[in-house]
């Protein structure tokens, strides 16, 4: 059996993908797997260290909704997808699994000419044009969130790394706490605006962060690579505030952490409700408004905070977050809200889907 993924681009693409080859190849070590990807995307650092096979296509970026644009995408598509093909044939591709970006439209495509059998993953909570036109030829649909508006849309969450799937907080905090240099016993604020981090969230941050250390409350703070790490200057006595300029082992940093303070990408939502960390989400304020969908249900059923971009404030957080890590029955209950509403089994239910779909093929 050989699977292709199509999923390249960002990491909110290639990591679903890579989560879903680990558990193809848990269930048969034997299975083949080709990832489509182009050069310009991350999927050519992030596909070979995870020891897969990837297969470069041209890149053909489509737009966000239907545009005048949109009428020039076949023909700057044809080569993309003739190329796509090719690679379904050397590999003898039984199954495309897409995830969005760039290089899934042209592998729906060329699955659809070929005959193979597609997959549709969708992350956000608002699908992408990639997605929609998939999901037409697709043999399954699977989202991560309840009231996708994908039609025939299959509920999974997303696909995890294993670290993080498997993460037991409560027992791997004192490891967790010791190796960023925390204290054991503090109530824990960890702060991330994503792998290239967050000016407004480092920020604000920054401000507030003498306040909360003295109200008993220690930072580990992510600033993101090419950010400027702040000057800290920890009293003796007085709870750490740790900078770091990022986190190799983000597993480690929830399991440490007792909340945290975040952007809302469909990833970091995914994972947060998976380890059953609450989160005051600051949704990204540019886009077409996916990152608050997102967060939203997380929010309703009780395990997280949400508030925009434009009114996160050192005030805010002082009114709002301080309160929570103050109080430890309420950051139980959000925690347990948010492991209620997390999903930590997608990648073996995505699966599923896949040896479906190759079935029905067969059968048909």
């Amino acid at each position: 059996m050989h699977v292709v993924l199509a999923g390249g681009g960002t990491a909110g693409h290639i990591e679903p993908a890579l989560a879903l080859a680990d558990a193809l190849r848990r269930q048969d070590p034997t299975v083949g797997i080709t990832a489509l990807g182009t050069e310009r995307g991350l999927e050519t650092r992030l596909v070979p260290e995870r020891g897969y096979d990837l297969a470069l296509i041209p890149a053909v970026p489509l737009p966000r909704k239907p545009t005048p644009e949109l009428i020039t995408v076949p023909g700057r598509l044809r080569g993309t997808i003739k190329a796509a093909e090719q690679i379904l044939d050397r590999t003898k591709a039984d199954c495309v699994v897409g995830f969005g970006g760039y290089v899934a439209l042209p592998g729906y495509l060329a699955a659809k000419r070929a005959g193979v059998p597609i997959v549709v993953h969708e992350a956000n909570a608002r699908p992408g044009l990639a997605n929609k036109i998939g999901s037409r030829y697709a043999h399954g649909v699977a989202v991560s969130t309840p009231d996708s508006k994908l039609r025939g849309a299959r509920y999974i969450g997303i696909p995890l790394r294993r670290t993080i799937a498997t993460l037991d907080r409560a027992r791997v905090r004192p490891e967790a706490r010791a190796a960023f240099g925390l204290d054991p016993n503090l109530p824990t604020l960890l702060v991330s605006g994503g792998s290239q981090g967050a000016r407004h969230l480092n920020e604000v941050v920054q401000r507030i962060a003498p306040l909360l250390q003295r109200s008993g409350i220690q930072i580990l703070h992510v600033v993101g690579p090419k950010n400027e790490l702040p000057r800290i200057d920890n009293m003796p006595g007085m709870p750490p505030y740790i900078p770091v300029p990022y986190v190799d082992r983000m597993d480690l940093a929830y399991a440490a952490a007792d909340m945290m303070l975040c952007r809302a990408g469909a990833m970091t939502v995914a994972e947060l409700t998976a380890v059953g960390l609450p989160a005051a989400y600051v949704p990204l304020p540019i886009g077409n408004g996916e990152q608050r969908l997102n967060a939203q249900p997380v929010v309703n059923a009780g395990g997280g905070l949400l508030v925009d971009d434009a009114a996160l404030s050192p005030e805010w957080v002082q009114d709002n977050v301080l309160p929570v890590l103050s109080d430890p029955h309420r950051l139980y209950e959000m925690s347990r809200a948010a492991a209620e509403f997390g999903r930590r089994d997608a990648d073996d239910l995505l699966v599923g889907m896949v040896y479906e779909a190759i079935a029905s093929r067969r059968q048909a």
